[in-house]
């Protein structure tokens, strides 16, 4: 009698398993999920330069050649605006998140212009 009850929880527990290896999403949809979705913005190099002062050249330096931060002088050769957004939205490694700082159009504006440095 215990061998048919071990056996009939043992087959349960494996269909459980199987039922959540095809439910649960996959590492690639949860990280779509949390990808911060940039506004649409038209590039204001004036307001960029003025944010970036305000808000990065104390770690990436005036002149943004790094420092406590890295160099952003070639940032857009890295990366693209979303990407760059994603990570001055959310953060990263030491880098603080700025969403509570600056408005997601500031951000997306950084954004623009940092991926023009080529």
């Amino acid at each position: 009698m215990q061998k048919w009850m071990m056996s009939g929880l043992f087959f349960a527990a494996c269909a459980f398993a199987v039922v959540l290896l095809f439910t649960l999403p996959g590492k690639e949809e949860v990280a779509e999920e949390n990808k911060p979705v940039m506004p649409q913005v038209t590039l204001d190099t004036a307001g960029a330069e003025a944010a970036v002062k305000a808000n990065c050249i104390s770690c990436h330096g005036d002149q943004l050649q790094g420092g406590a931060g890295p160099s952003l002088q070639h940032e857009g050769s890295e990366r693209d605006a979303e990407g760059i957004y994603s990570i001055v939205s959310k953060g990263r490694g030491q880098m603080p998140s700025f969403k509570e700082k600056l408005a997601p159009e500031e951000i997306a504006n950084i954004a623009l212009w940092l991926a023009e440095k080529k």
